[in-house]
């Protein structure tokens, strides 16, 4: 005789939810928790509530909005990540510029929803970001990566401001002190800079700042 299959039930995704906006948070909530596999942990006003409670709710995905008071959502995003690298970043924003896509992404989110999608499509950009993969929905795929006239990926403006930063001579964790982030944060952005700007050494960034004018009324003739 033999034995009876037992089923398993599949592991609930732990989301979080971060928005300023307590309709936004209680509808998105609401979405969400008519799904089997879904499990709310916690909503939040701002990126200091959930970076407080991070390490209690143990999100697998967190809903984060950019503008909120108190701490924004790239800074959260980071300090999040720090904290619970495991963690899928979502970014769910009414911002569809490129500048404000490509900066989520720069700053470690997995994806970036508008918030005028249809609900289902939150779910999707769960599921897929929880598989590994990165999700934009159509809005956000139309704005992305512009390129500048020699036909490289754009810097973002956080990324042009720590190509200045390290033009001038600054050390890594100098430049996370003037900027308040972390020290590996700028590590990213450094090798952000390298790979879209296709300069291998930090000698070759100088030469390029030097030469597009980042160095411009600043008095440094740079060198790292």
């Amino acid at each position: 005789m033999s034995e009876p299959v037992l089923s398993v039930a599949p592991r609930m995704i732990r989301v979080a939810i971060v928005d300023d906006h307590p309709m936004v948070t209680e509808g998105i909530r609401s979405v969400l928790e008519s799904y089997d596999d879904i499990a709310v942990v916690g909503t939040f006003a701002n990126g200091r509530e959930i970076l407080d409670a991070v390490d209690r709710v143990v999100p697998d995905v967190i809903l984060l909005d950019l503008n909120m008071p108190e701490l924004n959502g790239l800074t959260a995003s980071e300090l999040l990540l720090e904290k619970r690298p495991e963690a899928r970043i979502l970014i769910l924003s009414m911002h569809d510029s490129a500048e404000y896509i490509s900066t989520a992404l720069s700053h470690g989110a997995k994806g970036y929803v508008l918030k005028d999608v249809p609900t289902e499509e939150i779910k999707l950009a769960i599921d897929t970001v929880m598989a590994g993969e990165r999700y934009l929905c159509t809005g956000a795929k139309g704005s992305l990566a512009p390129s500048g006239d020699d036909g490289r990926e754009a810097l973002t403006n956080r990324e042009q401001t720590i190509l200045l930063q390290l033009a001038q001579g600054k050390s890594n964790k100098e430049v996370a002190i003037e900027l308040e982030i972390s020290v590996r944060t700028v590590e990213t952005h450094r090798k952000n800079i390298k790979r879209k700007l296709g300069i291998s050494s930090t000698a070759g960034l100088t030469r390029y700042a030097m030469e597009h004018g980042v160095l411009q009324g600043t008095g440094i003739q740079g060198g790292f």
